[in-house]
């Protein structure tokens, strides 16, 4: 993550994370549309013909393990082309556990949709969507040396394009509630910055050296030789 972003993204995982538990305790074990979902997924189901149907499949398709992996590969090759091996650990850490994090979030909250074996909140296509944008704005973000509110809204904006047209195709296809989907982005908000700060930090620590004019650490017993060193007792 660019130093520039920390400051800023810190603050916008924290509200991520607030608004996938609040939506989390509010629909646990339902299995009904709220309001919001009952004003967004009427309007949106019916204006899904031919050929946006299609472009809904396509994008649902990115969302399945084959898709996932054939788009991750990408990412990661991409990122190992341009000399970037941490934002390539990122792309797969980061979207394994944003993805993680939404299974488990299923199994707690309970939520379903079209009978109980389906569970919905939060939408686990989202979420790896949204990482990967995340993933490769923040890359573009450091290439291109953004200062901290042009860095912040290019990733937020790659976030938003991303989660909103693979959320689209949820709801349009009938397979998650809106909720489902403002959850799901939430949760890649929330676990991408996090891991990117823990994959910095260790890479980003300055290595312990010997202070100047010193043999070795200062604690060191062969720097410094006992003070009776050259000294032939006498008795």
């Amino acid at each position: 993550m660019p130093g520039s972003l920390r400051s800023s993204l810190g603050p916008v995982a924290g509200l991520a994370a607030l608004v996938v538990a609040v939506l989390g305790v509010l629909y646990a074990g339902d299995g009904e549309p709220g309001r919001v979902d009952r004003w967004v997924v009427r309007p949106t189901a019916d204006s899904v013909r031919p050929p946006w149907r299609t472009v809904a499949l396509a994008l649902d398709f990115l969302g399945e393990p084959v898709g996932a992996a054939m788009l991750l590969s990408a990412v990661v090759t991409g990122c190992l082309l341009l000399r970037r091996p941490r934002s390539a650990v990122l792309a797969v850490v980061g979207a394994g556990l944003t993805v993680g994090t939404a299974t488990l979030l299923k199994s707690l909250v309970g939520r379903t949709i079209h009978g109980d074996d389906n569970l919905s909140y939060p939408s686990g296509h989202t979420a790896f969507a949204t990482a990967l944008a995340l993933v490769v704005a923040l890359l573009a973000a450091g290439r291109l040396g953004l200062a901290r509110t042009a860095g912040a809204s290019l990733v937020l904006t790659a976030a938003l394009v991303a989660g909103a047209s693979m959320g689209w195709a949820q709801v349009a296809l009938g397979a998650h509630y809106p909720t489902d989907v403002l959850g799901g982005w939430c949760t890649a908000l929330a676990v991408v910055p996090a891991t990117a700060w823990l994959i910095d930090r260790p890479a980003d620590r300055p290595a312990a050296r010997p202070s100047e004019g010193s043999a070795g650490p200062p604690n060191d017993p062969i720097a410094a030789p006992p003070a009776d060193a050259g000294r032939t007792d006498r008795h």
